[in-house]
């Protein structure tokens, strides 16, 4: 089996290759390529992948390259984890939303369109040669934003799914709280990518007993200070929301917040030298601890799984991914892509019923929907207009006042990655 991992050279990937060598048995990779055009940062990644399959006794061989086409040739599945601008085009998109008295974070409001607008030209233009070279393989996606970047990949016809960390974060937080094995915790997890419901959290299976009340009543104190949401809040919802959801349920405090500390692709950008640092050691033979913080965490487990679903039987029977509403969510598009547990095989991922879902969630989901829509039209077709409609439609924005200047602001910054700009 090959798996090529595109974006081989970010500080993410020992992550991802500690769980390749881990879970062998479960996905028997026999070649790894890794494919960067940062050829620096892909030695150093690259010599460390290669000490931790040393270390572990995997027997697989690791290639590094910097030419898409060789890496992607033959390949099973393709794995993409890049980012269009690096850290530096992320932390453009944290700051001039704030300057507008918005949300600045790299997959929400604006600063998520922006990334949306330099992300999936590119990643279209990598999907279309993995389709000349191997169009058997599946494409994984973990780049931001999933869910827009695999709404494009689908209906560019390809074979893909969107992968996130959320929810294998959140079943570990709670296997813990309830003392039982992950694999007991199934989430009834419903949403868009980074926006996203727990409404059960069931032992055994998706037919399982709910404990979310039980959950909730031990252990709401410390879900709600992991949200960093009040603990009251939780309680009136009865449901355990995603993180992301505090953009948007606290909205203004965060703004103000964000305003008085340095931003967090500041702090990755420091992290991440330190760690290419530490990554050059020819001693060093496992992923430091380091990474734990970088972020995503349980990433390598998530994409183990999936793929080794996608490409034969080793993986969970059900997973939570990125895939086709169909009629999954009657109130959204059958073309939108939502981010639900699904039963995962070689044909893909199909999702699993969802029964009615609360007005107030329901709602949100409709008006992010629309936005996504937007934005993957002006991502495909560019245009300040499209760029001001998307905006506009976002609940983050949706004054004509900040959408102007967002626009504004959004094209100036990122003109050398539009190519109408």
């Amino acid at each position: 089996m090959k798996l090529t991992v595109v974006g081989g050279g970010s500080t993410y990937t020992p992550e991802l290759v500690d769980g390749f060598a881990r879970l062998r048995d479960t996905l028997p990779i026999e070649e790894l390529v890794l494919v960067d055009p940062a050829a620096d940062r892909l030695e150093l990644v690259g010599g460390l992948s290669r000490r931790i399959f040393a270390r572990q006794g995997h027997p697989g061989r690791i290639v590094t390259t910097d030419d898409l086409d060789r890496g992607v040739e033959g390949a099973d599945a393709v794995l993409l984890q890049l980012r269009v601008g690096g850290q530096a085009a992320r932390e453009r998109d944290e700051t001039w939303p704030l300057e507008c008295g918005c949300v600045g974070q790299e997959t929400t409001g604006a600063g998520g369109l922006a990334k949306a607008l330099r992300t999936v030209p590119v990643v279209l233009d990598i999907a279309e040669r993995v389709r000349r070279t191997n169009p058997d393989a599946w494409i994984i996606d973990f780049t931001n934003p999933v869910g827009i970047v695999t709404r494009a990949l689908l209906r560019a016809g390809h074979k893909a799914v969107g992968l996130c960390n959320v929810a294998i974060g959140l079943q570990r937080k709670f296997a813990a709280h309830l003392g039982v094995a992950p694999a007991e915790v199934h989430l009834d997890h419903v949403g868009l990518n980074h926006l996203t419901w727990e409404t059960g959290v069931r032992l055994g299976g998706p037919s399982g007993e709910d404990v979310l009340p039980k959950l909730l009543a031990g252990h709401g104190d410390t879900i709600a200070a992991d949200l960093r949401l009040p603990r009251p809040v939780l309680d009136r919802l009865g449901v355990v929301p995603s993180y992301y959801l505090r953009y948007y349920y606290a909205h203004d405090e965060v703004v103000r917040e964000l305003g008085t500390k340095p931003s967090r692709a500041a702090e990755v950008a420091a992290m991440e030298r330190e760690l290419l640092e530490l990554y050059a050691d020819p001693a060093l033979d496992e992923k430091p601890a380091l990474l734990g913080r970088r972020g995503g965490a349980f990433y390598s487990e998530a994409a183990v799984d999936l793929a080794a679903s996608l490409l034969g039987d080793g993986g969970s029977p059900y997973q939570v991914v990125n895939t086709l509403n169909g009629g999954t969510l009657p109130f959204l598009p059958a073309d939108a892509v939502i981010e639900v547990q699904a039963a995962v095989g070689r044909q893909g991922a199909a999702p699993l019923p969802v029964g009615t879902v609360d007005p107030l969630y329901a709602g949100l989901m409709a008006n992010v929907t629309a936005y996504e829509d937007l934005a993957l039209d002006a991502a495909l077709r560019g245009g300040r207009d499209r760029v001001f409609r998307a905006l506009l439609a976002h609940p983050l924005i949706g004054q004509y006042a900040y959408a102007e200047d967002l626009t504004d602001r959004l094209v100036a910054h990122n003109r050398e990655h539009l190519a109408w700009a």
